[in-house]
């Protein structure tokens, strides 16, 4: 029972930074598709914040297992976008895919900016420390989502922006290869390479935009 407490506690605390996480970027498609003409995501309720119109179960799930080996990570459902609503079809699409990773990259550096205020200011106290140990955590899981939804494989914001950026037209391509992107997403994860990425990238970023001494605490919490 002792060693299950640590995981719900992780559990627990990374679950708002999460939901926040993909509920914003998931209204950042539908409203990017709504300023630039298809409605479809307005009709359907899916611009609110509330969790009960985003939560995908497999996604949640792959969360709550996830975070029992450590980081949380999942998924909403994907916002219904019809592309033939677009007044410029190409850029449009290119546009509304980059709308989610945007929205997660400018929710890291609002953490990322009251995590470096909160280590200046109170980081010498009790609840400062659990502050900009939680604030690492909403850096570490919007810089994740951003680096996840950049892959150019199907059904991936990347792959939208990289079919239009080779000028194919066809807008419903990447939901049939949608199948076929996923066995490439796991071929992916358990070859490694994907870890490779995290070396890289992600990591970097981290040091990047933390103080060290937060990023020693998020890890501490992540390893109980």
């Amino acid at each position: 029972m002792d060693s299950l407490a640590p995981i719900l506690q992780r559990l627990v605390i990374s679950l708002p930074a999460f939901l926040l996480a993909i509920i914003l970027h998931e209204i950042a498609h539908g409203y990017a598709a709504y300023r630039l003409g298809d409605d479809t995501a307005k009709r359907m309720g899916r611009l609110t914040l509330s969790p009960a119109a985003h939560l995908d179960p497999v996604g949640t799930l792959m969360f709550v297992i996830s975070s029992l080996s450590g980081f949380g990570f999942g998924w909403a459902k994907p916002v219904p976008i019809n592309p033939l609503n677009f007044r410029h079809p190409r850029r449009d699409d290119i546009i509304v895919s980059l709308a989610g990773v945007t929205a997660n990259l400018g929710q890291a550096a609002i953490w990322a900016l009251v995590a470096w205020a909160d280590y200046r200011l109170v980081w010498n106290t009790s609840w400062g420390v659990a502050l900009g140990t939680f604030c690492a955590l909403g850096v570490a899981i919007n810089l994740m989502l951003t680096l996840f939804n950049l892959l150019p494989i199907p059904p991936l914001d990347g792959s939208h922006v990289a079919v239009r950026l080779l000028g194919i037209e066809d807008p419903y391509l990447i939901s049939r290869l949608a199948p076929l992107g996923f066995v490439a997403l796991i071929l992916l994860l358990r070859s490694g390479a994907f870890d490779r990425l995290l070396v890289a990238v992600y990591y970097p970023a981290l040091q990047a935009v933390l103080p060290v001494e937060v990023l020693y605490s998020l890890a501490r919490l992540l390893q109980r």
